[in-house]
């Protein structure tokens, strides 16, 4: 169990909130980490990207110049993969990428990024009631008081999409902003900093608790 400093609106310490989730042993936990990451980034590929072979291309039924007395190289086709326009020779076809990880194992890994980024994280306090209209400077501004540098790469979890403050971060290039259901292991290992409001915490702990 961990104990976390919650913080406020403006900066200042708040109260406390536990983090008490199981993690992987250590001896196994960068393995499972990296196979859980490898694995959501593999998903996410489309294995669309195709190339055409000499038979899929349009043209070359015709030889064009005969076998013998020419003086240039025999060849059977003007879409030979050696010719320009011709096919590709071994090129991507459509696949798939996917890996399939059990889910305990998926919990696990989650859980155990997360528990490991505890020197990055800040807890503070459910601040959706402080904008009465979308204003990303002031979310820029208690980043800033929450001892943060606003240049960094931020992960800001709350426990509910709540549009004011959705339309308040979403012009800011360094900040991701997501719900405690979505939350996924590569947005906790990409980001520089993790801003988990307490209500979303404790929707991680009740969610992701084993």
């Amino acid at each position: 169990m961990v104990e976390c400093v919650v913080k406020n609106w403006e900066g200042q310490e708040a109260g406390t909130a536990s983090l008490d989730l199981q993690v992987a042993k250590e001896e196994s936990a960068s393995h499972i980490v990296h196979r859980a990451l490898v694995r959501q980034m593999n998903n996410a590929r489309q294995g669309t990207v195709s190339t055409k072979t000499r038979a899929e291309v349009r043209g070359g039924g015709r030889k064009p110049w005969r076998q013998k007395g020419t003086g240039r190289a025999r060849a059977g086709s003007n879409r030979s993969p050696l010719w320009r326009g011709g096919g590709v020779i071994f090129g991507p076809k459509p696949r798939d990428y996917s890996v399939k990880m059990n889910r305990k194992e998926r919990r696990l890994a989650l859980r155990t990024a997360l528990q490991g980024r505890i020197d990055d994280l800040v807890v503070v306090e459910g601040f959706e009631d402080k904008f009465s209209r979308p204003k990303t400077r002031e979310l820029l501004d208690a980043i800033a008081r929450w001892g943060i540098d606003p240049n960094a790469k931020i992960l800001l979890v709350i426990a509910e999409r709540q549009e004011l403050v959705y339309l308040s971060a979403r012009n800011l290039e360094n900040v991701k902003l997501i719900t405690a259901v979505n939350l996924n292991i590569h947005d906790l290992l990409n980001a520089d900093h993790l801003v988990i409001t307490s209500p979303a915490l404790e929707a991680i702990q009740e969610v992701y608790s084993d």
